[in-house]
């Protein structure tokens, strides 16, 4: 996976959560958070999904994005430092990229 896709599911995910003003207690209330452990099983068992990419978010928050190589389900989810999980988004057709950056001078 590369940085670049990772930091675009960084910012989705900080996208989700600030444009409906959600925050982890929010989300728990909504019922789409859990203990991360139970969050991973469900990911694994129910969808097949597995970790393809993590990175840092605000407030120490983990982003991850999992995902599905057989049925190219995804799903990305936000671990606060309390290890309660919440998912933020979630879709198809997931691809794995490796697109190199552009050339210097050169904005694509």
């Amino acid at each position: 996976m590369t940085r670049n896709f990772m930091m675009m599911g960084a910012l989705a995910a900080t996208a989700l959560l600030g444009a409906f003003g959600a925050t982890a207690a929010d989300a728990q209330q909504q019922r789409n958070c859990g203990p991360r452990d139970v969050v991973v099983t469900r990911l694994a068992e129910g969808y097949g999904e597995t970790r393809q990419s993590m990175g840092l978010g605000a407030n120490n928050a983990v982003i991850e994005v999992f995902a599905s190589e057989e049925t190219g389900s995804w799903t990305i989810t936000v671990t606060t430092p309390n290890g309660m999980t919440c998912l933020v988004a979630s879709g198809q057709a997931f691809e794995e990229l490796a697109e190199a950056l552009p050339a210097k001078g050169n904005d694509a």
